[in-house]
């Protein structure tokens, strides 16, 4: 019987090898749409892992940000939530602050998760024993409880528009990077404290890092306190997220609540 976490490993650092090929190389940029940059690279990840996942898997469905969506996912058990390229502009930066995604979830919730970042070949997984790794040590979550004990993973471009002013000074720091899954992997990693965005996100982008936070003991909520289940027909997840250990979550969307209502 086939190990998929295993499968999704494989998938992800062979991914990888593409992505480097590309890495401030010549490549092809194109725009899905305002600020949303596409590379060759993207396209090339994306077929190759369609092809390895769904070839070993033919009765799971798919999503991923570079493939034309269909419906016939929603009728699936086990669907694959993958983005080939979380960063994408960071990867044209040559910022290498971007991951491979890789996430499957069984009737709408994530029980496995794979982000591999090619260039500090930072691997972070689930097994089939439900233990999360950071390359090869066992992962445990940030434990603090108090949102000025600890540093917040942050948006670079919710930073440079100004949406993180505010929040300052209910953390100890705000970190800016990039890609939301990178972020994610490294709470999840317990190289991070905690992961906010205020803005909305889609499936793909953090599929993965909340199948890690809850094979770790943790949750991710959006910012108003809502459960999020995956496979959905509009796959935009509001209005934002959060994701660290359970404490740290309810804490901020208290908060978070709070501060909207003044």
């Amino acid at each position: 019987m086939i190990n998929l976490h295993t499968l999704a490993t494989d998938a992800a650092l062979k991914t990888g090898e593409i992505l480097l090929k590309y890495y401030k190389n010549a490549y092809e940029i194109h725009d899905k749409g305002y600020h949303n940059p596409v590379t060759t690279a993207d396209h090339e990840a994306d077929a190759f892992l369609k092809q390895f996942l769904l070839e070993a898997t033919p009765d799971f469905g798919w999503l991923s940000e570079e493939t034309i969506d269909s419906p016939e996912r929603l009728d699936k058990e086990f669907v694959w939530i993958v983005d080939p390229l979380d960063g994408t502009k960071e990867f044209i930066e040559g910022v290498p602050h971007f991951v491979t995604s890789i996430g499957l979830v069984q009737n709408g919730i994530p029980i496995l998760g794979v982000l591999y970042n090619p260039v500090s070949e930072e691997l972070i997984r689930t097994d089939d024993a439900g233990v999360v790794w950071y390359q090869d040590q066992k992962a445990v979550l940030c434990q603090e409880t108090a949102l000025i004990d600890v540093g917040c993973l942050n948006s670079r471009s919710e930073t440079r528009c100004g949406l993180w002013g505010t929040w300052a000074s209910e953390f100890k720091e705000l970190i800016p990077i990039g890609s939301v899954a990178y972020k994610l992997g490294l709470v999840a990693a317990g190289q991070q404290d905690f992961f906010v965005t205020l803005r909305p996100k889609n499936e793909w982008d953090v599929c993965a890092g909340h199948a890690l936070l809850l094979a770790l003991g943790g949750t991710m909520k959006t910012t108003t306190g809502a459960e999020i289940s995956y496979n959905q027909t509009d796959t935009i997840i509001k209005p934002g997220m959060t994701g660290g250990n359970k404490n740290l979550v309810e804490a901020f969307i208290s908060r978070f609540n709070a501060r909207k209502g003044k």
